[in-house]
């Protein structure tokens, strides 16, 4: 769940492979079709594309089912850098979606997230060091390596959905950010890089108390609980040679993390019984549960050996029985059940006219 538009932009600019949404196929719609997903996608039905422009991503479901809270980039309409903003979902098929900012629209914000009342949310952002968006690294001096910077300035806090911050959740120096709560909404699992690693921490939200449940050198974020909130979720990379751990290392020291290798774990809600569920290669990465809390549905590039285009894929929670969901030729990612686990939320880089845009889609789910 690190800022979408880093792992977009540069994506996109390493592997110019964004074709899938060439002009030819744009089919901008204005009712609920089907035309928007490839014939192969037989899990979909009744997709239907929820923005226009922009990056737009990290798209969650409320816990009724009634609204997304999504973070969105557009310099077009005055966005620079991503802000929080939470939209109902259309019921009609000449209904739109008016999505609201929610977050302060001062600094970089990310990884929103629902408290099971819907009035309530958690997100991470920039805001209180300063109003302007956070410079952004200078690839060149890496190599031109694909990188995502660690702001220190990120916390997470706890808002309303009138975009009234009710209270600051961290406030430890360094990177606090991927935040998600449990199904009881008594616990926030997020990663903080405050202990010198990136970390996975797990947060009682009533008395603060947290608890660290990852030890190993690497990164390891975008935690989900499992829909029966006994189980945990996440990607992870896991430096092995003297190489890659001295190279890890030394990017940390300067705020920056490569995405580019990492596999998804699993463990109970208290982080015990770590497991890696995936050894694919590449990023595999936004993984959640499916709704029977056993299943699997995550990103991947894991096909492609230029690294692009990102799939989703589904597998069993032991590794096993993989199969492709979705099959655009440019970016698939960032899934979410509803919690009826009726209709799946993700977002993609398909129907964008040749642009690098990408949009939020919402479907029914088919078994």
């Amino acid at each position: 769940m690190l800022s979408i538009s880093w792992m977009l932009a540069g994506a996109l600019a390493l592997f110019s492979g964004n074709k899938g949404g060439a002009e030819a196929a744009y089919r901008p719609i204005t009712t609920l079709s089907d035309t928007l997903h490839y014939p192969e996608e037989t899990h979909f039905k009744n997709l239907r594309q929820l923005t226009f422009g922009g990056d737009n991503a990290e798209a969650y479901f409320s816990y009724d089912g009634k609204y997304l809270i999504f973070q969105k980039t557009n310099p077009k309409e005055g966005i620079p850098c991503d802000q929080i903003y939470i939209g109902k979902i259309p019921t009609r098929a000449d209904e739109k979606f008016t999505p609201k900012l929610v977050s302060t629209g001062s600094g970089r914000t990310t990884c929103a997230y629902w408290l099971p009342d819907g009035k309530h949310f958690v997100y991470a952002s920039t805001h209180l060091n300063a109003k302007d968006c956070p410079p952004v690294p200078d690839r060149s001096k890496y190599g031109n390596r694909y990188i995502w910077p660690l702001y220190e300035s990120y916390d997470i806090f706890l808002a309303d959905t009138n975009g009234v911050i009710v209270r600051q959740l961290t406030h430890a120096k360094g990177y606090d950010a991927e935040a998600t709560i449990s199904p009881d909404g008594k616990k926030m699992i997020y990663t903080s890089d405050k202990d010198g690693d990136l970390e996975l921490y797990i947060m009682d939200l009533k008395s603060g108390k947290e608890k660290r449940i990852t030890t190993a050198v690497g990164y390891d974020g975008g935690a989900w609980f499992s829909p029966d909130g006994k189980k945990i979720i996440w990607r992870a990379s896991r430096p092995k040679t003297p190489e890659e751990i001295t190279s890890y290392k030394e990017l940390l020291k300067e705020h920056l993390v490569a995405p580019t290798n990492m596999e998804v774990f699993t463990a109970n809600a208290d982080g015990t019984n770590i497991q890696q569920i995936t050894a694919l290669g590449q990023a595999n990465w936004a993984p959640v549960f499916m709704p029977d809390s056993k299943q699997i549905l995550f990103a991947s590039n894991h096909e492609y050996k230029r690294g692009f285009p990102f799939n989703l894929y589904k597998l069993d929670e032991n590794g096993k029985n993989q199969v492709k969901i979705s099959r655009d030729k440019g970016f698939d990612a960032f899934a979410m059940f509803s919690y009826d686990g009726k209709k799946i939320v993700f977002c993609s880089n398909r129907n964008n006219g040749g642009t690098r845009d990408t949009n939020i889609f919402v479907a029914d789910w088919v078994d």
